[in-house]
């Protein structure tokens, strides 16, 4: 795995926003991975607007890439990210420290529309394919 794919990144590509579908069908599936984080947001997403579609469409794209369970590698991360962003004051969510540690714990970069919001953690490497 080298890309893990951030909530907004899959919601660009289910709405074929921008040019997020492109740069994904340009990689390999075993390149791109969405963290179980991410999938738990876009099903309550899907739920909130009681849309069948909705969760069909993230049937279809979590079963053509990995989903990742958030595991012990990614929970050590994440006591070390939110510590580090509490002590200076710069938080950016628990959902979202959540799936940059997974990102960190798994050695991926991160694609996500929210550069500005995700670079305030040290060290995680992103790209954005909007």
């Amino acid at each position: 795995m080298k890309y893990l794919l951030d909530t907004d990144t899959v919601s660009y590509a289910l709405r074929g926003e921008g040019q997020v579908a492109g740069r994904i069908t340009s990689h390999k599936p075993s390149e791109l991975c969405i963290s179980a984080i991410s999938l738990a947001e876009l099903r309550y997403g899907a739920d909130r607007k009681g849309s069948r579609r909705l969760h069909t469409l993230i049937d279809t794209f979590a079963g053509a890439v990995e989903v990742v369970a958030f595991g012990e590698d990614a929970a050590l991360e994440f006591g070390r990210i939110g510590t580090i962003l509490a002590e200076r004051g710069t938080p950016i969510g628990e959902f979202d420290v959540l799936i940059a540690a997974h990102a960190a714990s798994l050695r991926c970069t991160l694609v996500t529309n929210n550069i500005r919001h995700f670079s305030k953690v040290p060290g995680l490497a992103l790209e954005n394919w909007k």
